[in-house]
């Protein structure tokens, strides 16, 4: 206890620059004279703190101290405050008043030049409810119950120990002990249905999930040569490394690229309309071919 209200002492004092015993005494609730060995501690592990007796004096601190100068970078400054705002970006985790406060003690108050925001388009409560819920059966080390949609549309009731919240190629994950499976699993979150969290405890047992893997390396794979009009620019960046986009004298886009020849392929190309066009090989643009009869007939018969 003491040592947390020294550091908030050091805190006051390097926000408000003045104080007395008495509005520190009243502020933790001790006494006068337990503040003022409080500023004799501190006055003897090094911290610059001074009394001024008579009318308008106080207890100060000297105006050039930076409590972390010394043991922490400058540079590692930043990135911890850059840390905490990725963090309280996510809307999950209220850290507002430890970066107030690490930015007084780290003397940098223009932090906001950038934001970060993980959540999705629209109305974000559900994602928000099912983190918490998560959040809470991980430290509680409760089981959860839940139903999961899989890649080939099956949906199987599952029972998992969760062990760790892990965020990852624009999404959220659950890395989770699966009953079902006897195995490690992760898990979208976004695809966790039906959650609820159950009486089970698995405190105590040894359960370290390995790395997160979200895709392995498909055994078959297509080389692409792919040409998108200029309109599509903003999808050819987000979807392809620079090294694989060159950019054509007329605006458009040639990739060259090795993708996994499944159904996701055609979906995927599907996905960019007419902006794009197959160059090669001529097996991938017949078999899109018929995956437009497909959707058309799906589409007339509706």
């Amino acid at each position: 206890m003491q040592i947390n209200r020294l550091f908030e002492i050091v805190y006051i004092l390097l926000n408000q620059k003045m104080t007395t015993a008495k509005e520190l005494a009243d502020y933790f609730e001790v006494s006068r004279r337990t503040i003022l060995r409080d500023i004799e501690t501190l006055s003897q592990s090094g911290i610059p703190v001074y009394t001024t007796p008579g009318k308008g004096g106080g207890i100060s601190i000297l105006d050039n101290f930076i409590l972390n100068k010394a043991a922490i970078s400058d540079e590692e400054q930043n990135h911890i405050l850059f840390a905490l705002q990725s963090l309280g970006s996510t809307e999950h985790i209220e850290v507002t008043d430890i970066i107030s406060k690490l930015q007084v003690l780290f003397d940098k108050m223009d932090t906001n030049w950038i934001e970060v925001d993980f959540s999705r388009w629209g109305n974000t409560k559900p994602d928000k409810e099912k983190f918490e819920t998560l959040k809470s059966a991980i430290i509680k080390k409760l089981a959860v119950s839940f139903t999961y949609p899989n890649s080939c549309g099956e949906i199987t009731a599952r029972t998992a120990y969760p062990l760790k919240l892990v965020f990852k190629s624009k999404a959220w994950y659950l890395q989770a002990y699966c009953c079902l499976r006897e195995d490690y699993r992760t898990f979208k979150i976004n695809r966790i249905l039906s959650l609820n969290v159950l009486t089970d405890s698995f405190a105590g047992q040894d359960l370290v999930p390995p790395p997160v893997v979200l895709y392995s390396l498909p055994s078959g794979l297509v080389h692409l040569t792919l040409n998108f009009s200029s309109s599509a620019a903003y999808r050819v960046y987000d979807e392809f490394d620079m090294q694989n986009v060159t950019q054509n004298s007329d605006g458009s886009y040639t990739v060259t690229v090795d993708l996994p020849d499944d159904s996701w392929l055609y979906s995927f190309l599907l996905s960019f309309g007419s902006s794009v066009k197959i160059i090669e090989p001529q097996f991938v643009k017949e078999n899109l071919i018929k995956e437009v009869e497909k959707l058309k007939t799906v589409l007339m018969e509706s």
